[in-house]
């Protein structure tokens, strides 16, 4: 039995050697138990050993038995050792119950901690034979210590073994059956379409100016990387200025080729572009697919229409959402906003009205998981006729350039001793969530005078900005190539967004130049961009939780940030990329037009 017993704790201890993880504290004891004076001494000295970590968790083998535990769980173990007749005799770290996270268990009480470092042995009391006593230890671990894990363990985590479970198994069968986003799969970049399209796309804007809007470049880096492929893409757009100089005309690209329909400017008409539409699909050839971005194409059209597909940048109940949001933000003795109440009043009809229409469309494209779950579930949209398809960004346009950010740095006013540079761009509207970030940075700053902020945008909230001081940096509205040094310069990407369902370019380009993000939680930032906690921090939508990331942050420093940054490229890299998106909607507009392209191997 004594040979027995050394055989496992000699694999026990071994197990508790392994690597050292780079996230909590951790935990090493060994306990011994008395055995009464009527034993002998030969049945003496069976130990148990556990390795604990905050937040992760690892496995150690004990009484033959794997325990997986948390820091959380040590009051358990303290308590049920303080009623038996087992004593500690080893307890190897830096006093671990009153400096580590650990000890801030409100839990842990005075004479548990006591306990473990007192080494005077109890008076010996009777106990149960050793069979006995693994029994107890067995149906201990079997059902306490896998419900206090489930408990304790971060939400984050459970869901993203799930989600790096489902990406890493091979997939194959019907695309349409796919609930999950086609940007996980491996479409061939390098090889030719099977069959050159005729895709015509509705878009109530196309890029206008050296600084466009984030639908407006979605837009164009997707199509454009279509007709790259060799498609034939003809886009339907409202009008634009002609005295602009930054406008391109079909006779400078060659594809795709642009009809901008009679009228104002900027202002959509979508029976003019119709009319186009209808004209050139009776010349030549019929289109292939018909591709609306958002509500482009209204449904009374649109019912008619067999090779359609609706890509959703934002619907009626997001918007609802959104103003609720935006709405907890007011002060207690702060009025409600006008546009709050007209809100509440006319978005209900409109989502009412959405779910009743939105079966007219054929094909429908979340461009999140969150949002394909709300067409499936809220919209009663059939599962075959909605697929996600992940917005991506320039790969070649955003990457890491120390040097560039460096550069960018000294060239707007950073100071080299600067701890931490915070970064946000977009527009600098409300339901951005601007201000939270506006009243928490405020806040912040007072207590870390070496944390500069800097932004990227133009908007209401500017000038409030502007109104902090030398350590927030206003730049106003600046083209894709500029963002590129932005993202460089900064440590993390902060996106206070108040928008439920919405998916922001930025911060796909952020993570794709190798910066992590902190985010507000909302399940489609959770559920596609933020799908580890190692990619950055997620906070509620209030000032409180803005503020206990930013400190998370602070205290981490920009070396352990720059880490979170390189997983972040690597993740972006396989999910985010223009390539990966254009892939997978000329898979889907295949599909829609010959079955055969529907099945995936």
């Amino acid at each position: 039995m004594v040979e027995e017993d050394t055989r496992w704790l000699r694999e026990g201890r071994e197990a508790s050697t392994l690597q050292k993880g780079a996230h909590g504290v951790n935990v090493f004891f060994k306990l011994s138990y008395e055995l009464p004076m009527n034993k002998s001494a030969s049945q003496e000295g069976s130990s148990l050993s556990w390795r604990m970590r905050e937040k992760r968790t690892k496995t150690t083998c004990t009484c033959s038995q794997c325990v997986a535990t948390s820091p959380q769980n040590l009051p358990t173990f303290l308590n049920f050792f303080e009623h038996t007749d087992l004593k500690f005799i080893e307890l190897s770290t830096t006093n671990i119950l009153s400096a580590s996270p650990i000890a801030q268990h409100s839990n842990i009480t005075s004479a548990q901690k006591n306990m473990a470092f007192n080494s005077k042995p109890k008076k010996p009391h009777a106990i149960p034979s050793r069979s006995s006593l693994c029994t107890t230890l067995f149906f201990i671990v079997l059902f306490t210590i896998p419900a206090l894990f489930l408990l304790h363990a971060p939400t984050t985590s459970i869901c993203t073994t799930l989600i790096a479970n489902h990406a890493n198994k091979p997939w194959s069968g019907d695309l349409r059956n796919a609930d999950f986003a086609w940007n996980r799969l491996a479409f061939i970049e390098n090889k030719p379409p099977p069959a050159k399209l005729k895709i015509a796309v509705f878009s109530r804007k196309w890029p206008v100016g050296t600084t466009p809007g984030g639908m407006e470049r979605h837009a164009y880096t997707l199509h454009t990387a279509l007709a790259h492929r060799g498609h034939q893409v003809h886009i339907f757009t409202s009008p634009v200025d002609e005295n602009n100089p930054s406008v391109s005309h079909g006779s400078s690209i060659s594809y795709p080729q642009i009809h901008f329909h009679e009228g104002e400017p900027g202002k959509w008409r979508y029976n003019k572009a119709w009319e186009q539409f209808d004209e050139e699909n009776h010349r030549e050839r019929p289109f292939d697919v018909v591709h609306s971005e958002s509500v482009a194409l209204p449904h009374w059209l649109a019912r008619n229409v067999q090779n359609l597909a609706v890509s959703w940048h934002g619907i009626a109940l997001e918007s609802l959402q959104s103003s609720i949001y935006q709405d907890l933000t007011r002060k207690p003795k702060e009025p409600i906003s006008p546009d709050f109440n007209r809100s509440l009043h006319g978005v209900v009809p409109k989502v009412l009205n959405e779910i009743r229409f939105f079966k007219n469309y054929e094909h429908h494209v979340a461009i999140s998981d969150s949002c394909g779950e709300m067409l499936r579930d809220v919209y009663q949209i059939p599962s075959r006729r909605v697929h996600v398809i992940v917005n991506g960004v320039d790969e070649h346009g955003f990457g890491v350039d120390v040097r560039l950010g460096h550069e960018f740095r000294s060239k707007i006013g950073v100071p080299i001793n600067a701890s931490l540079v915070l970064g946000v761009a977009g527009r600098l509207v409300k339901d951005k969530g601007h201000p939270l970030l506006y009243e928490a940075f405020s806040e912040f700053m007072t207590k870390h005078p070496d944390v500069y902020l800097i932004v990227a945008g133009s908007g209401p909230w500017q000038q409030r900005y502007k109104e902090l001081g030398t350590r927030v940096l206003v730049l106003g509205s600046m083209s894709p190539s500029a963002l590129r040094a932005f993202y460089n310069s900064i440590d993390i990407f902060v996106n206070p967004t108040l928008r439920p369902q919405g998916l922001d370019l930025t911060l796909m380009e952020a993570m794709m130049s190798g910066k992590p993000v902190m985010a507000s939680r909302f399940p489609s930032i959770k559920g596609t961009i933020v799908v580890d906690d190692e990619f950055g921090f997620m906070f509620s939508p209030n000032v409180a939780s803005l503020l206990e990331a930013l400190e998370a942050a602070v205290m981490e420093g920009s070396r352990r940030l720059a880490q979170r940054g390189k997983a972040c490229q690597q993740y972006a890299a396989s999910m985010f990329t223009a390539s990966k998106m254009a892939l997978a909607y000329e898979r889907l507009f295949l599909c829609i037009k010959n079955e055969t392209y529907c099945t995936y191997h």
